[in-house]
């Protein structure tokens, strides 16, 4: 009597919603499938599959048709996806894992789970990689079975599952997989732990994989416990603006609890994550005199000190100190990068304004005064930091009046004109790219 073929376990699912899974053609997505539709995880609305073709290696195409052959006999409607690859700085291996994560996010169902086929291994080489890292809690805590993704949630079922029990079933299934011979190669620090450095440490530790995947989980269970207190941290330090925080709040929190709430922050923000460097300036930037403005930059985004806020946001350059505009109001003027000026209400005659950048030493005379003022102390005076200011739009008459900083100051005239006409001056600052909005 033969043995029964080894079935690999399930971690549950987190929503009973429909399932997509990501399709590489790989033994482990390949498995994932085919055990899937054995168990009936196809979710209220039918189980569907998604191949990211990246073009990054000669049968990329092949690979593609593969999978469609695969799908097509297992009765599973398929997407193939071709997507250019783009490398920003962060190796090949990142940029391609962004490319299939920005072609998962928007197919993911509402309420449904992206299924991946990740399993204890790749667990395993995760731990590894971040302790040679120097990672703390979060990174050890390694590859998490579920976590919120796109309108639903990412599921690895796998994930307690080690690879030789993939590749028996497959086997046992005659299951046929894409072999991908850049898993061969040591050059990326993975393939390297996965092909030379793992098998020796299972010479010494047969169980090495299943206790690098226990730490994670111990891990995970330390940063469940973390975290509902940084969260606390992170919502006593907001302000009004979500890429703005309180200084005097954060600097409240021990130093290792203001690191963690820096970098959950900067997360919710869809920034880069902060090197460690970037922590180690905070702490210097605290000691900094009120009157300057430190600043720390890392993957073109900037952490930047003003008083008692800090700032962070992707750099974006200011207005060109040469610029000079026409506007005659009958149409919003676009500004160099993205900002906008607009007139709400009528206008009796198309007025000759000028839309400029500051360059120092320029007056204005605010409502209710008799003499003007610098417009630099007036800016100060109302607190306006040097982010906004550096991209801050001056609107002056033809004769070089200034008339308005944005729709921040008015020159008292102009100010009159706007109210007996029922007029609004509006100053759009246009979204940071991947900008989120946060409740």
């Amino acid at each position: 009597m033969s043995a029964a073929p080894p079935v690999p376990l399930l971690i549950p699912p987190p929503s009973d919603g429909p399932v997509l899974v990501g399709f590489s053609g790989g033994l482990d997505s390949t498995v994932l499938l085919h055990r899937l539709l054995r168990a009936g995880e196809s979710g209220a609305h039918g189980l569907r599959a998604v191949h990211v073709n990246h073009g990054l290696h000669a049968d990329a195409d092949a690979w593609a048709k593969h999978c469609a052959a695969v799908c097509d006999a297992l009765g599973v409607p398929l997407d193939i996806v071709r997507v250019t690859v783009e490398d920003r700085g962060h190796g090949p291996e990142a940029a391609a894992r962004e490319a299939r994560y920005g072609v998962f996010a928007p197919r993911v169902p509402a309420a449904g789970c992206l299924a991946l086929g990740h399993h204890r291994d790749d667990q395993a080489e995760t731990v590894l990689l971040r302790a040679l890292r120097a990672s703390g809690p979060d990174g050890l805590a390694g590859m998490p079975a579920t976590r919120r993704f796109g309108r639903g949630w990412l599921w690895r079922p796998f994930l307690d599952t080690p690879r030789a029990a993939l590749r028996a079933y497959a086997q046992v299934h005659d299951l046929r997989w894409i072999d991908d011979p850049s898993n061969d190669c040591d050059a990326a620090d993975r393939n390297f732990l996965r092909n030379r450095v793992l098998p020796l440490l299972r010479t010494r530790w047969p169980g090495a994989d299943a206790a690098l995947s226990t730490t994670a989980a111990l891990q995970r269970e330390t940063v469940d416990l973390l975290e509902g207190a940084d969260a606390t941290a992170l919502a006593d330090a907001r302000t009004l603006q979500a890429d703005v925080l309180r200084l005097d709040r954060l600097c409240a929190e021990p130093a290792a609890r203001r690191a963690r709430v820096l970098r959950r922050w900067l997360a919710a923000l869809g920034l880069p994550p902060l090197p460690r460097e970037g922590v180690r300036w905070l702490d210097s930037a605290l000691e900094a005199r009120l009157d300057r403005a430190p600043r720390f930059d890392w993957a073109g985004c900037r952490l930047q000190r003003w008083r008692d806020l800090l700032h962070a946001a992707p750099i974006r350059a200011p207005l060109p100190a040469g610029l000079a505009l026409a506007w005659t109001a009958s149409a919003p003027l676009v500004l160099p990068g993205g900002d906008r000026l607009l007139l709400d209400g009528p206008v009796d005659a198309a007025p000759a304004w000028r839309v400029h950048a500051r360059r120092g030493g320029e007056r204005i005379a605010l409502p209710g005064r008799a003499h003007t003022h610098a417009l630099k102390h007036v800016l100060q005076v109302l607190e306006i930091p040097p982010w906004v200011r550096t991209r801050l739009p001056l609107l002056s008459d033809p004769q070089g009046r200034l008339l308005a900083a944005g729709d921040l100051v008015f020159d008292r005239d102009f100010d009159a004109w706007l109210r007996a006409g029922g007029r609004r001056l509006v100053w759009e600052m246009a979204p940071r790219p991947g900008e989120r909005t946060i409740a």
